[in-house]
């Protein structure tokens, strides 16, 4: 026994601890290296998670929209271009649809990282500029463009079909912005938008409302409606009501906007007297919009139906739940399923409850929109971050209307849904704009001068 204790009390000396010391010691050390661990763990992961936020900047919730918007596209135009590989004069399969419109929505992708990676102080240098890009090259193609529903639209550029239109309803909304951000001053006082009364143009007054206000706004808006009204009445309309939501948003006086409203509806009457563009086909649409509420249809054949009818039709067999994702009937009677009535289509695939999601995910893209504008400190990429916002939703809206028949026949595609490049593409410019705004009031990296 006492050689134990002399052995235990020269370990104790030889060592300077316990035995059971030496477990606490080492338990603390392997947590020591655990904690270490697991800290450098955490630290690579906050550092990839702060990568990806630097990469992709702006409001996330927004990012999240447009990634849903993106995938139920890859769904409805896979589903509704059957139709056209079926047809006797197709060689194309729905494979093939699916992947050049999977090469769209990687092309739009790109195009909006770049577009919200750039600040807005560059799209403001360059607004003046891009906006007369796209109107010589909306004039250009009436000339020089290729022709579709007897209206030339469209320029072939490497077996894409390029609208310029699409680019100039962007740049209206670029070129206002910067034109009414610099006039926020004075903007409640001054008169920017000629009087109808020709006779008093010579007085001093209205010769300086047309060197500030009628040269810089007035015309630009007035040149960009007549370069697409011959070929696309509806997008003539929306461009005009845009630049009407532009003017409200910036304070522009209630005068004002009552005599650009009334420069249109002089515009208008004239256009259609003349019956220049294709004032025919929107007389005749709005006809059989009027018929349609005011006739009754029950014993129309079935292969006579309007494309409205079978749209709604379409919606009403859809029910609450859908008939399901490929089982669409009414989509062989359409002519644009794919595109002029992608709702329609969604809606009777998928149901009216995710249709409605589909509805409130375009109205949360302007909402999305509103607080992006409330926090920007400046009034530029205010500007155009709202008016981009309205653009998308309203036109989302006007092809959801069309569909249930609230409104004549448009030609308005569903952003990001719809099949159809241009539209598709300038829709995600417009988007990485309103991502660069916020990215920017995030970062506070607004220039002075915006």
């Amino acid at each position: 026994m006492a050689n134990e204790q002399v052995r235990y009390s020269d370990y104790v000396h030889r060592v300077g601890q316990t035995p059971e010391q030496d477990d606490v010691q080492s338990t603390a050390e392997a947590d020591a290296v655990e904690g270490a661990a697991v800290e450098a763990a955490a630290e690579r992961e906050s550092s990839f998670v702060d990568v990806v936020k630097r990469l992709f900047g702006g409001d996330r919730v927004l990012w999240v929209i447009i990634i849903v918007l993106m995938t139920i596209s890859v769904l409805v135009v896979y589903s509704s271009t059957a139709k056209m590989a079926y047809m006797p004069s197709s060689s194309t399969t729905p494979a093939e649809f699916l992947r050049f419109q999977l090469l769209l929505l990687v092309g739009g992708v790109v195009m909006m990282f770049v577009t919200h990676r750039i600040n807005s102080s560059v799209y403001r240098f360059c607004s003046t500029w891009v906006w007369l890009l796209a109107f010589g090259l909306t004039m250009a193609v009436h000339f020089m463009g290729y022709t579709t529903n007897s209206a030339a639209r469209w320029f072939p550029v490497f077996g894409f079909q390029f609208q310029p239109s699409e680019m100039l309803k962007i740049a209206i909304v670029m070129y206002l912005a910067r034109q009414l951000a610099k006039r926020q001053k004075t903007i409640t006082t001054t008169q920017l938008i000629p009087s109808l009364k020709f006779w008093t143009w010579r007085s001093q007054k209205q010769r300086s409302v047309w060197l500030d206000g009628g040269r810089y706004i007035f015309m630009p808006i007035v040149l960009s409606c007549m370069a697409i009204l011959p070929a696309h009445t509806s997008s003539a309309v929306i461009v005009f009501q845009l630049s009407m939501a532009m003017l409200y948003i910036a304070r522009v006086k209630w005068a004002d906007i009552g005599r650009l409203l009334a420069w249109a509806i002089t515009g208008g009457a004239l256009f259609m007297m003349l019956g220049l563009g294709r004032g025919v086909t929107a007389s005749n649409r709005i006809t059989t919009w009027i018929d349609l509420w005011t006739t009754s249809r029950m014993e129309v054949p079935a292969n006579e139906l309007t494309d409205a009818e079978c749209s709604m039709i379409a919606i009403h067999d859809g029910g609450i739940l859908g008939l399901g994702a490929g089982q669409s009937t009414v989509r062989v009677e359409m002519t644009h399923p794919e595109s002029d009535y992608a709702f329609a289509f969604f809606a009777e695939e998928y149901g009216i409850g995710l249709a409605m999601i589909l509805i409130a995910l375009y109205v949360w893209v302007f909402f999305r929109a509103i607080e992006i504008f409330d926090k920007c400190p400046k009034r530029f990429p205010a500007l155009l971050s709202l008016g981009l916002a309205i653009l998308i939703t309203g036109q989302a809206l006007v092809h959801i209307m069309v569909t249930v028949n609230i409104l004549p026949e448009t030609g308005q595609t569903l952003p990001l849904i719809s099949r159809g490049g241009s539209s598709l593409l300038f829709t995600c410019i417009a988007l990485g704009m309103i991502l660069s705004v916020s990215r920017q009031t995030e970062e506070g990296s607004h220039s002075e001068d915006n």
